[in-house]
């Protein structure tokens, strides 16, 4: 027996994404009624909020926070001004960053945009860097990161070498819904290979983005016990899997094996080698050290 599809998921965020010729953009109106806000007085204390943040962070606010007016009729027929912005995602993602996290959807829509607008950001940072060079980058990034989480959960209690594996073992579970042993059998690894060296610039980033908010969710929460620390990377993977369900994005644990970190690093490595060396060749002929010799009757000539 067929077994109905089931229909796709779409998250009130992205059902509420208007695209122009200029981009996409978020009407602050529509935002306002997914976020609960039974009034628009009250929401404009929340963008005011955020365009402050906006400016705090450096950014143009009027890049990000694009303000409309438009007159509508009344229903006893005068007509009136309508305010509304025009919001970019960086825009959204302040916006329920400064609302009241004790409404449900803003709480969804914090992590929506953080995962959303950092995972864009990441990818900006890097985009005129070679494949190599991303993959390079963010794994040196990833191994920080684990290394100032190591020194967080220690604070919990988590101290011996199997406290460190039952922890990293969530870590793991959080992003990949399959504990360490279990993606690597879903990878087809063998003993002793870890799915760090088979990462892409995007599953890289998606990884990275986990550590660095489970790390900063440990420093806010200040678990007490191993349990407590180890209960952390699932909230936070489960906030991630979510997000990536609700834009129709693959899972991590699907993405495709990338070619073997060493492999790629010594590659570079040679790369850049050769570069410096055909640079040195292009700078010594410009003083004219490559240029070739007179002929020995043209220097009896001279």
């Amino acid at each position: 027996m067929i077994q109905p599809t089931q229909p796709k998921r779409v998250s009130p965020f992205e059902a509420i994404r208007h695209e122009d010729d200029e981009g996409e953009y978020w009407s602050a109106r529509e935002l306002a009624v997914v976020l609960e806000y039974s009034g628009w007085q009250r929401f404009i204390t929340v963008i005011e909020r955020a365009m402050t943040a906006c400016e705090t962070s450096g950014q143009e606010v009027s890049d990000h926070f694009n303000e409309t007016v438009k007159m509508i009729t009344t229903g006893k027929g005068a007509q009136r001004k309508l305010v509304d912005y025009h919001l970019s995602r960086y825009a959204c993602y302040l916006v329920v960053q400064n609302g009241d996290p004790a409404k449900r959807l803003v709480a969804l829509g914090q992590a929506y945009f953080a995962v959303q607008t950092r995972r864009a950001e990441i990818l900006l940072d890097i985009s005129d860097k070679s494949e190599a060079q991303q993959r390079i980058l963010l794994r040196d990034q990833i191994a920080a990161e684990h290394g100032l989480l190591t020194e967080v959960v220690t604070d919990a209690g988590i101290v011996t070498q199997e406290d460190f594996a039952e922890y990293y073992d969530h870590l793991w579970l959080g992003l990949y819904d399959k504990r360490y042993r279990e993606l690597q059998r879903h990878r087809q690894l063998k003993k002793g290979e870890t799915p760090l060296a088979y990462m892409g610039p995007e599953e890289s980033v998606l990884k990275l983005l986990h550590v660095q908010q489970t790390r900063a969710k440990t420093e806010r929460d200040k678990p007490q016990t191993p349990q407590e620390a180890n209960a952390i990377p699932l909230q936070v993977g489960r906030v991630f899997r979510r997000a990536l369900e609700e834009i129709g994005a693959t899972m991590p644990e699907d993405l495709p094996k990338a070619e073997h970190i060493d492999i790629v690093q010594r590659a570079e490595i040679r790369r850049l080698k050769d570069e410096e060396r055909q640079r040195k060749i292009e700078e010594e002929d410009r003083l004219g050290l490559w240029a070739q010799l007179p002929a020995p009757d043209e220097e009896n000539h001279e």
